[in-house]
């Protein structure tokens, strides 16, 4: 999935604890070769070459993850939304970019975008995109998923407690080995080398959106690579997104739509699900939390 995982187990013994490893990698790699879009022979890649075509009849495992997808683009009005990976790639955030693009180009950017021309048949678990040219990626939600089924599947294994950590999409359940909770560092944006708060995370996920590595800057406004796939433009006046909540895949996906939302909006948002909260960090470096969330500051 292009991004480094760091697996932690409780066990017994290193050989016992290598073995679960290996067991989580395994299951990693076979969620990437259902969902990849890169690798020509995966179900997704098959969608995204018959758009406009025809149906194309898929696992019900990736159907079920479309579908969860498709009701988080309806929660979230559109900010999150799979067929993004339709939008034209007029932005580069290498540092090659010296002026923005023009309005024309930005709007036809994301004339093939749009959830609502994904079409799913439960009765034949099928999925078909209407337009040409359309394609579904699974960049905001796929390392959240694995990060999910590779924790099931040591849970179902015996193992007790273990961090399953994808570039930052963070999942934990039970204990350290010596009974402590897990903790978890919210990062300074401005200085990653430094944690401005510590949480303990127990049976959740966390996971952190970020524009401190990938942007562009023009007339003094920073703007981030999530871009919002309603407009074409890149979001900004945002740092950072923590969301915390249940499962890596939500929070994924979740932490993706607040960054385009925007602080007040996205926060708002946030207040109105059960069991999720946010950390925001806008682009003065100043930190809006969502309502039940306390930090302990360093």
């Amino acid at each position: 999935m292009g991004s480094a995982f760091d697996i932690t187990v409780v066990a017994n013994s290193q050989s016992e604890g290598e073995a679960y490893i290996d067991a989580a990698i395994n299951e990693i790699k076979r969620i990437e070769n259902l969902i990849s879009s890169w690798d020509p022979k995966t179900q997704t890649s098959s969608i995204n070459k018959n758009a406009g075509i025809s149906p194309v009849t898929v696992d019900p495992e990736l159907f079920q993850l479309i579908e969860r997808t498709l009701k988080i683009s309806q929660l979230t009005k559109g900010a999150f939304d799979i067929s993004y990976a339709s939008m034209d790639r007029i932005w580069r955030f290498d540092g090659t970019m010296t002026i923005m693009p023009d309005e024309a180009a930005v709007n036809a950017s994301v004339e093939k975008v749009g959830y609502h021309n994904i079409i799913l048949n439960k009765a034949q678990s099928t999925v078909f995109l209407k337009e040409k040219g359309m394609k579904i990626g699974f960049g905001a939600i796929g390392k959240g998923y694995a990060a999910d089924k590779a924790k099931q599947l040591l849970q179902e294994k015996g193992v007790t407690g273990g961090i399953i950590n994808a570039s930052g999409d963070l999942n934990a359940w039970g204990n350290q080995h010596n009974g402590d909770d897990w903790m978890v560092a919210i990062k300074n944006p401005m200085n990653k080398k430094k944690v401005f708060s510590w949480l303990p995370i127990k049976n959740s996920a966390v996971v952190t959106s970020g524009n401190y590595e990938k942007f562009v800057e023009f007339d003094g406004t920073k703007y981030s690579h999530i871009i919002n796939p309603k407009t074409g433009y890149p979001s900004y006046g945002m740092t950072s997104v923590s969301v915390f909540t249940k499962n890596a895949e939500l929070a994924d996906a979740l932490s993706t739509s607040v960054f385009v939302m925007g602080v007040e909006t996205g926060l708002n948002f946030i207040n109105q699900l059960k069991g999720v909260e946010c950390i925001i960090v806008d682009s003065k470096n100043e930190i809006h939390t969502s309502n039940n969330i306390q930090l302990n500051k360093q």
